[in-house]
């Protein structure tokens, strides 16, 4: 049985259609006393980081899903989901879950931080001044680090959907299983130990996001 964490947050509808088109059980809930004895959690994310730890302090989650990161089970995060794993965001200067070790940094701040001089432009054929942020729309993955067994059965160069300003910056590179370009690397794919996230939205990416939800509730 798969649990959704619900804590008004959550791009919840979308996860519940593709579990639903895959006949895969769940339970979505505000309480984490009914997600207890389930046997793999979802934690879903949209909006604004500050407000997503506010509500999962409000609602338990905060205690919940460290307890649950350390007892070995699996542990799915997507997008916003995917961010406050890890210790800190630049999105309202919050302290986050500190399930991985890292950062989650603005994409404009990486940007100005790696810009090229005059004369390496020449050479660059989309300059970064040329992108905009929120990172929106379809993007493809480049494996890395021996990829994901989530990633089973999706090839290398799938495009899925991303929309996101921040970023995430792990500590150790290692954790980064797959990633897309889009004026710097991306990490689309984290994932350590029981912990896996998904900077993308599998369940907005079609038939290989509904491969890695497969994969995921057959774990």
């Amino acid at each position: 049985m798969t649990g959704i964490v619900d804590y008004n947050a959550g791009n919840i509808k979308s996860v519940e259609r593709a579990l639903n088109s895959l006949n895969a059980p769940y339970v979505l809930s505000k309480n984490p006393l009914d997600l207890k004895d389930v046997d793999r959690i979802i934690f879903p994310g949209v909006g604004d980081a500050t407000y997503a730890m506010e509500q999962l302090r409000l609602t338990g989650f905060d205690s919940f899903l460290k307890d649950w990161a350390a007892s070995g089970k699996p542990l799915m995060g997507i997008c916003l989901g995917s961010q406050i794993i890890f210790d800190y965001s630049e999105e309202g200067d919050v302290k986050c879950l500190g399930l991985i070790p890292g950062l989650i940094r603005h994409l404009p701040k990486i940007w100005k931080e790696t810009a090229p001089t005059d004369d390496e432009n020449k050479d660059v054929p989309l300059l970064k001044s040329s992108l905009k942020c929120p990172h929106m729309g379809w993007n493809d993955i480049t494996f890395a680090n021996g990829s994901s067994k989530l990633l089973d059965g999706v090839r290398e160069g799938t495009d899925f959907y991303f929309v996101h300003s921040y970023v995430i910056q792990p500590d150790d590179a290692e954790v980064i299983k797959g990633f897309a370009c889009y004026g710097t690397m991306i990490p689309a794919v984290v994932e350590q130990d029981n912990i896996t996230a998904f900077q993308f939205h599998p369940e907005k990416s079609g038939a290989p996001g509904l491969r890695i939800l497969k994969n995921f509730v057959s774990c």
